[in-house]
């Protein structure tokens, strides 16, 4: 039986990360401050004015690390495209399982998935956990295309391993299944898990003000419904009904518009802690979906 409680016992220095607004300056206050400045200054909407309330990285890696809760790790060290350097965590898991290629969502950075981590590990996958360009001890800063060109590199150093496409599943949480999503759609790959994942950016900030013009303020989009259809592997949706951030239709949009074979899971809990909440479901569909994905027809 899955034991929630057991998992935060074994994690004492680890702290989630509070994905997209909450605890953080809101997104009203955000739009409503870029509103002012924009109409008092007489000037009209400009995209990309509020992308910076978008990312809230952690520099420190207070959270510990793998070790932290007695795994054997690898400090990877990756090189993109453009040249930043990005760091990640590699944790193996068995012989001939898949390898998860996990990006996270908007805030903190790897040491705060601590918790996840170890329910991953005991399904005994390897998974490698990458900080985004400007998280945890990568170099940079923030943005929508180079968090594309981090999961690019990630993926790049999977191959160069030798895991073949057909192993490594993309995981996405949050904001980062429109990465896992982007990925998935443009790199062959074995399997794509989304949980918690937008629509896209714009819709989120909509369904929380919706007498803001977020649209025109936000050039981050990460669209994962537009790009979703492109995605060939099968796919596991992961999403509480109870989500606070991410309303739950978000989900059922992108299960809507997504290729078969798919499969969306309805969690409990809100949306930071619904593998927590929901831990039994989580790791029930979790465990089938790794162990016998359906192939496309």
């Amino acid at each position: 039986m899955f034991n929630p409680s057991a998992i935060a016992r074994s994690i004492p220095s680890a702290r989630p990360a509070v994905e997209f607004y909450p605890a953080r300056p809101p997104l009203s206050k955000c739009l409503a401050t870029a509103l002012f400045l924009l109409f008092s200054n007489g000037c009209s909407p400009m995209a990309g004015l509020a992308d910076r309330f978008v990312y809230f990285p952690t520099r420190d890696l207070d959270g510990g690390t793998p070790a932290t809760i007695g795994l054997a790790y690898e400090d990877v060290a990756l090189r993109t495209a453009d040249g930043v350097r990005l760091h990640a965590w590699f944790v193996p898991g068995g012989a001939g399982r898949p390898t998860l290629l996990f990006v996270h969502g908007n805030a903190g950075n790897i040491s705060h998935r601590l918790e996840k981590l170890s329910i991953l590990n005991d399904l005994g996958v390897s998974v490698l956990l990458l900080d985004y360009r400007g998280y945890g001890l990568s170099r940079g800063e923030p943005s929508e295309a180079g968090t594309y060109r981090d999961a690019d590199a990630a993926y790049d150093w999977l191959r160069a391993r030798g895991i073949e496409p057909g192993s490594v599943v993309p995981y996405g949480e949050s904001l980062g299944g429109g990465v896992a999503t982007d990925l998935a759609a443009r790199r062959p790959v074995g399997a794509l898990i989304l949980e918690s994942t937008p629509t896209n950016m714009p819709d989120v900030a909509r369904a929380h003000y919706p007498l803001l013009p977020a649209g025109l303020l936000l050039s981050v989009r990460y669209d994962a419904l537009a790009k979703i259809p492109s995605v060939s592997a099968p796919l596991l949706l992961l999403h509480s009904s109870e989500d606070e951030i991410v309303p739950f239709a978000m989900a059922e949009r992108l299960h809507r518009a997504a290729r078969p074979p798919k499969r969306l899971v309805r969690l409990r809990g809100g949306h930071n802690d619904n593998f927590l909440v929901a831990g039994d479901a989580y790791v029930t569909a979790l465990r089938e979906f790794l162990a016998t994905p359906e192939k496309p027809g």
